[in-house]
């Protein structure tokens, strides 16, 4: 309960930060884990500064997939987005941090890896738009409807980021 009243703070009252306190949910799709690259995936978001507080490997339900890409639905790759995600485990994140949401989506890069320069995720890692590693949300909003998806409010750990004082004014 605590954590949730400092996150309402942090957002209500930044400090005069250059940006926001928030959360994003990541997901590390089922190429990225039979992959390996779950590892140097984490390392790029902990070496920007970011918080993780949250974390776990689970196989996607169908149901799951389909909430969670629901204004999908209508678009032709729907079926083989959800089978693709069901199809083996995801690693489902919640990084924490000062606009992390949009700085996440510039260190994960484009969504046709095509479009993603070198230097991102997808740039570094993918080759086609069908297996693009990682998800991550592209909105506050989208964060917050994908993170009570995945996780429950127990999941979510409130810690204190000792090296903080050190990335922020």
């Amino acid at each position: 309960m605590i954590c949730l009243v400092l996150t309402i703070f942090a957002n209500l009252f930044p400090a005069g930060r250059a940006g926001v306190q928030e959360r994003t949910f990541l997901a590390v799709k089922p190429d990225g884990v039979q992959r390996r690259l779950v590892g140097e995936i984490v390392q790029r978001f902990e070496r920007k500064g970011f918080q993780l507080v949250a974390l776990k490997l689970v196989q996607a339900s169908e149901e799951l997939l389909r909430e969670h890409y629901a204004e999908l639905r209508e678009r032709p790759f729907f079926g083989r987005l959800v089978r693709y995600m069901g199809s083996g485990p995801v690693v489902a994140m919640v990084w924490q941090g000062l606009d992390v949401v949009r700085i996440s989506r510039a260190l994960i890069g484009a969504t046709d890896p095509a479009d993603a320069p070198p230097g991102t995720i997808r740039g570094d890692f993918c080759i086609e738009v069908g297996k693009n590693v990682i998800h991550g949300s592209d909105s506050v909003e989208s964060a917050r409807r994908e993170i009570a998806l995945w996780f429950s409010p127990k999941e979510l750990l409130c810690w204190e980021d000792s090296a903080a004082h050190w990335l922020y004014e």
